[in-house]
């Protein structure tokens, strides 16, 4: 034996990793966004859905001229590494990964309170708990199987919540729906529509982070990063047009889209879009198992965490040991409902990851002996828009987003000692 850690396999292409980004950006928020973007600037709103997906265009264009240069796990850990060195890599998916175990915890939460419309015995907090946690296990099971089975997985998922969605929009096109007249919005308060449009598009990196398990990632992720970025923006406008022309009454007691469903198709119409609500989530908390452990397993092959993280199962060639870590921590916090401050913190988490990645295009740039303009500009215009959103963050998130830092700073400093240690003990 040549003492070579074993490698997972690239058996991703192009679609599968299209289903990454996907459901990193579609979960929950569809199915409240119609109604709330509505009230805001009125039947505007499909039009402000487009403007928001351009509006985000130099986030993802970043992410984009990043990816073709890179072929390993990791995404925006190996940006942040190559133009400022480990410890800038590291806090580019440290933050993330821990904050993404719990927002898997808390989305199953929310996950089985919309299955819980369809059997009330999930109601339950006993109940509740359990499923939770048996929900994740189940999932990082899967996810430790291998990847050829957790696209499949995934992709049986997407189906499953795309299809309600698609029904909606084909019963306003042919229901005969006169709906509303488009008109140009009043802006009361701007700020709050472009922090919610920015929030609809976050996730979209997660296509970035398994590169090493993609067969041509260099090709594949940036056209993946732009055609599902114009497709998500264009389901998004879909949806919410599709609301406005069945232009349902106000319903406080059931989803936006629900009640679009009710008014079109009755009352299994809105129970679909419940199940539908279920099924959503269910994919973005598997993306996210499928995902973020593979940011883990990336910084442990960068050594910025400790060896055990990179560790492959010699069976089913996967990061065994950093989903199991991600998902049974995920299941610990949604049994003790420990994730309420950590959830908190993603945003901050994610944009940090964002600053970094944007800051670390022009250094490459001029590292390579070329400046480019038009990435500099594009650049310029990523950190703008994340600090922006950055500076919407409460006490609670900036404090524990302070917490996961300094905890994470004391996980990189052990890593960087096992590395230093290892030579010698071999």
């Amino acid at each position: 034996m040549n003492g070579k850690p074993i490698a997972p396999p690239r058996t991703v292409g192009f679609w599968g990793s299209s289903l990454f980004q996907i459901n990193g950006m579609i979960g929950s928020g569809i199915f409240a966004l119609p109604a709330i973007l509505a009230a805001a600037v009125g039947t505007f709103a499909p039009w402000m859905m487009i403007l928001g997906g351009i509006i985000f265009l130099p986030i993802v264009l970043v992410f984009a001229w990043l990816a073709a240069r890179f072929d390993g796990s990791g995404g925006p850990v190996l940006y942040g590494k190559a133009a400022f060195g480990s410890f800038a890599g590291f806090q580019a998916g440290w933050g993330r990964y821990a904050a993404g175990i719990a927002a898997l915890a808390a989305n199953t939460h929310v996950m089985v309170a919309y299955f819980a419309a369809i059997f009330p015995v999930l109601g339950s907090p006993m109940v509740t708990t359990f499923v939770v946690v048996t929900a994740i296990l189940v999932l990082m099971a899967i996810s430790l199987l291998g990847m050829r089975g957790s696209v499949a997985t995934l992709g049986a998922l997407t189906v499953l919540k795309l299809l309600p969605l698609a029904v909606i929009v084909l019963a306003a096109a042919f229901g005969g729906y006169a709906g509303r007249p488009v008109v140009l919005p009043q802006f009361g308060d701007a700020e709050v529509v472009i922090l919610l449009l920015f929030y609809a598009f976050t996730g979209f990196e997660n296509v970035t982070v398994p590169a090493g398990e993609v067969r041509d990632p260099k090709r594949d992720i940036p056209r993946v990063l732009l055609t599902v970025l114009l497709a998500v923006t264009a389901i998004y406008a879909l949806i919410i047009w599709a609301y406005l022309k069945i232009d349902p009454v106000a319903d406080t007691s059931e989803s936006a889209l629900a009640a679009a469903a009710k008014v079109a198709l009755g009352d299994w119409g809105a129970m679909l879009i419940v199940v539908a609500a279920g099924f959503s989530i269910a994919a973005n908390n598997f993306t996210s198992l499928i995902v973020v452990p593979r940011m883990a397993f990336g910084m442990a092959q960068q050594g910025m965490l400790p060896h055990w993280f990179e560790q492959v199962s010699a069976r089913f060639l996967t990061p065994a040991n950093s989903i199991v870590f991600y998902g049974v921590a995920s299941a610990m916090l949604a049994a003790t409902g420990g994730f309420a401050g950590l959830a908190a913190a993603s945003t901050l988490t994610r944009m940090l990851t964002y600053i970094i990645s944007a800051a670390a295009l022009p250094v490459l740039d001029r590292r390579e002996g070329r400046v480019n303009v038009v990435h500099l500009v594009v650049a310029l215009l990523a950190i703008t828009a994340s600090v922006w959103i950055s500076s919407h963050a409460d006490r609670t998130a900036w404090t524990m987003f302070g917490a996961l830092f300094a905890a994470g700073t004391l996980l990189y400093l052990i890593a960087r000692r096992e590395l230093r240690i290892a030579p010698e003990a071999s």
